[in-house]
């Protein structure tokens, strides 16, 4: 982690920021795949941003403030509050409430910073300052903002965001449309679609496919929660020549993508540094989006800004994982990604009606959200694009990997690993062998 310096900020009153017009009042019911238990959670993102003297005059907080008030009249429902129905239903009651907006000022400059504005962000509670009752999943506002200005002119803007509403795609529309309202548009280019009954259940619920994700032991569930207070998190960067590293480990002209052989490669040194008995099940879950998918056979419109995505889960022996080259776990992934149909997809949003939305399994599980489509780096609110944007932590197991670039300017993924300390330093110390030749020169 990054050496942190003491800040402090003043923050001004919390205020809620609503609609600049009338929106319709409805009660509008979430998709099944909104409504599991895996995304009742919220998403920290923090974007920052440098002084720039073309904008001199002129406060951040005003212009997103206002920005805000225009989007939310084409996202009305995020103005709104989560409700329950029958059987723990997850619905949006529009209401026109409105987000929570927030405002400070830090007591240093954004420079002096430096590379802790990057995952694992160590000021990520003060950018994104926790209201009193502002946390929950129901009845609490499902976006909140905060606008940090420093002392040199730059700021940053946090955005803490219901995940049950959308996923990374949905909200890199939001943030679009945010961008072009502020910038002058009078819509956004792309009109936000809310349609999720096209992600619900089917008329007569189904299980026909197997759905290893949500297969929970017990005792590995306890020995992961057990260490859950205790976990420590850091980052670990993947550029081209760390690419060209593990590349060096697969045949030459070997079939896969560079992230399905990262994320093998990833899942095999988490478990070694976990250190567990061979004949542990271990499981690496892995997320796929639905979207533009022909041969899934479901057409969502453009404008569909819900969650779109299912987390088929990879499962292995620890022993296995860990002593076989790293495409044993490549051949793994490839397979379960082979298995993903229109049939799956319609048997696992059946599943969460008729299992009540079970949470994805905990035992000895890992996931990586690759969030580098997303471009958080690249949403411009009149002051350029910023010098880093992303999801700011991991979460349990669930760690994110955001696009950011190196000492050098080059380009690649950061993706931040919560592993309690010992296995953290295991990990830490593998990813220095394995990269012994270029770490000196990052």
């Amino acid at each position: 982690m990054a050496n942190t310096l003491p800040i402090s900020i003043n923050y001004h009153k919390p205020k809620l920021v609503v609609p600049s017009s009338v929106t319709p009042h409805e009660t509008k019911r979430l998709s099944e795949i909104d409504d599991q238990g895996i995304i009742r959670f919220q998403i920290p993102i923090l974007m920052f941003y440098k002084y720039n003297s073309s904008m001199k005059g002129k406060d951040p907080a005003r212009i997103i403030e206002d920005g805000l008030s225009k989007t939310l009249v084409f996202y009305h429902p995020l103005a709104g509050r989560l409700i329950e129905g029958p059987n723990k239903k997850l619905m949006v009651n529009c209401n026109g409430e409105g987000v929570l907006f927030i405002e400070g000022d830090a007591n240093i400059e954004l420079e002096k910073l430096g590379e802790s504005i990057k995952p694992p962000c160590p000021y990520l509670d003060l950018l994104l300052h926790n209201v009193p009752g502002s946390d929950g999943i129901i009845g609490s506002p499902l976006l909140l903002i905060q606008v940090t200005r420093f002392t040199c002119g730059g700021f940053a803007v946090g955005f803490r965001v219901s995940h049950t509403m959308m996923d990374g795609y949905g909200f890199k529309m939001f943030l679009n449309a945010l961008s072009e309202l502020i910038q002058g548009a009078s819509t956004p280019s792309i009109l936000p679609v809310w349609q999720r009954h096209l992600l619900s259940a089917r008329s007569s619920p189904c299980i026909t496919c197997s759905h290893h994700e949500f297969d929970e032991e017990i005792e590995s569930k306890i020995a992961w929660e057990s260490m859950e207070d205790k976990l420590i998190q850091e980052s670990f960067f993947f550029g081209n020549e760390e690419m060209e590293v593990i590349k060096n480990q697969i045949p030459p002209n070997y079939g896969c993508t560079k992230f399905e052989l990262l994320m093998a490669f990833l899942w095999k040194c988490r478990t070694i540094a976990l250190d567990l008995h061979p004949e542990e099940i271990v499981r690496l879950t892995y997320v796929i989006n639905i979207r533009g998918k022909k041969s899934l056979n479901i057409e969502l419109p453009i404008g569909y800004y819900g969650n779109a995505f299912v987390t088929p889960v990879v499962v292995s022996k620890a022993g296995l994982l860990c002593s076989n080259p790293v495409t044993y776990a490549v051949e793994l992934i490839k397979k379960v990604k082979d298995h993903i149909n229109e049939e799956y997809i319609k048997s696992v949003i059946d599943l969460t009606v008729i299992k009540g939305r079970p949470e994805l399994t905990k035992s000895w599980n890992f996931l990586v959200s690759d969030n580098r489509y997303i471009g958080f780096d690249e949403f411009d609110f009149g002051w350029g694009n910023p010098i880093f944007g992303g999801i700011s932590k991991a979460t349990s197991f669930i760690s994110f990997g955001v696009s950011v670039k190196n000492d050098k300017g080059e380009k690649g993924v950061l993706i931040a690993i919560s592993l309690p300390p010992l296995a953290m330093k295991k990990l830490q110390d593998i990813y220095k062998m394995t990269f012994r030749v270029i770490i000196p020169r990052i």
